[in-house]
Parts: structure tokens; C-alpha cells; sequence
């Protein structure tokens, strides 16, 4: 199945749907200049296992890419997304905080 992954700025998250324009998941941010804090990730649970959350996953990463924005994965599956995609590891931002 193919889903469509748009940005809803006013309602400040990416939207993914079906060929049908059924809401499958969506990924919500914080936007502050050009940083992008992505917040939470939610796969509507008729869609859970098509690859739905890994659509959203790649489909925000390269907006922030193609728009310059450095990337803050608050979501928990982003982040272990992310840890699955080195090739996003230039737009994450990382701690700079020694671990003790």
C-alpha cells in the first residue's frame, strides 16, 4: 500500500494517508527557527505494520534535510529510527554534554 506524507503546519505535525485520504499515522513537531523538535509518532492501529511509521520517519527527515533544518528526535521511535539510519546523522543534533 502507498501513503502520502504531507505537512500540516497549523496543526503542527506530518500527515500519512492512504490512497483513500484515511488517515494512517502522523508525526507532530515543535518548530523554532530552524530547528525541528519532532515530538511523537502515532500509527493508526488499522495501519500498524505496513511500514507506515517508517514512511513518516524518512518523509520528515528529508523535509528537514531539503529545508536545512537541524533535527531534535524527542519521539522514541524516531530516535530508534534514526540510530537504524546513519544517513540522517548530519541534521540530528547530538549532546555535546560529557557522560560521566
Amino acid at each position: 500500500m502507498q501513503f502520502t506524507v504531507t505537512d500540516v503546519p497549523e496543526r503542527e505535525r506530518f500527515e500519512a494517508r492512504d490512497e483513500a485520504g484515511a488517515l494512517a499515522g502522523v508525526v507532530t513537531y515543535q518548530l523554532t527557527g530552524a530547528i525541528i523538535a519532532y515530538t511523537h509518532t502515532e500509527v493508526e492501529a488499522a495501519f500498524e505494520g505496513q511500514g507506515v511509521g517508517s514512511t513518516l520517519a524518512r518523509a520528515v527527515m528529508e523535509d528537514a534535510r531539503a529545508k536545512g533544518r537541524t533535527v531534535v528526535p524527542i519521539c522514541p521511535f524516531l530516535s530508534g529510527w534514526l540510530g537504524k539510519h546513519p544517513e540522517y546523522d548530519s541534521v540530528v543534533a547530538r549532546s555535546t554534554r560529557k557522560v560521566k
